[in-house]
């Protein structure tokens, strides 16, 4: 059996849409999926202590289930790319913070593959950056950091289908959850 966690942002829970559906898409392909949800308020996000703030929020959870889970995070949640790269587990990046240094170095350490998914209109989304850390990047052209895009509202719910999709694929290509 496999496991997922998600691992939430700062604003929204793990019940949000981009973490629900995410989540779900494992949960579909036989995986427990454990939300997490912060226990406390967290530390300024701009300042390197949030990295290990994140940690130890998050790394009981991730210790308690068996396996390599897949970690699912957004935005806040990215700070745990340190995690994934020290224990090799594959990840879906949400809106990562790859303006961050700490956050764009632990994905530049990690040996195991992970989906980056963001927009051209978020202020911590780099374009050229995502696509030299990962060969899976899902781009949104427009899209901000909730991954909303000019226009109807049906058309950021499109969008929201093609991370669903992205995410399907990813975890396809890396054969995610293996068999035994």
């Amino acid at each position: 059996m496999a496991d997922a966690v998600v691992i939430p942002g700062g604003r929204f829970g793990p019940g949000a849409p981009l973490l629900m559906y995410a989540g779900d898409v494992a949960e579909q392909r036989g995986a427990t999926v454990h939300r997490y949800s912060w226990s406390q308020e967290f530390p300024k996000l701009d300042q390197p202590e949030i990295e290990s703030w994140v940690g130890g929020e998050i790394t009981p959870l991730i210790d308690s289930v068996s396996g390599r889970p897949l970690l699912i995070g957004k935005s806040l949640g990215t700070n745990a790319a340190a995690i994934a790269a020290e224990r090799a587990l594959p990840a879906v990046w949400l809106t990562p913070l790859l303006t961050l240094p700490w956050v764009a170095d632990a994905l530049g350490r990690a040996t195991a593959p992970f989906l980056l998914v963001g927009g051209t209109a978020d202020k911590v989304w780099d374009s050229e950056l995502a696509r030299r850390l990962s060969p899976h990047v899902l781009e949104v052209e427009g899209a901000d950091h909730g991954m909303y895009v000019p226009g109807p509202l049906t058309e950021s719910i499109a969008v929201l289908n093609r991370v669903v999709v992205a995410v399907d694929e990813f975890l396809d290509a890396i054969g995610w959850p293996s068999q035994p």
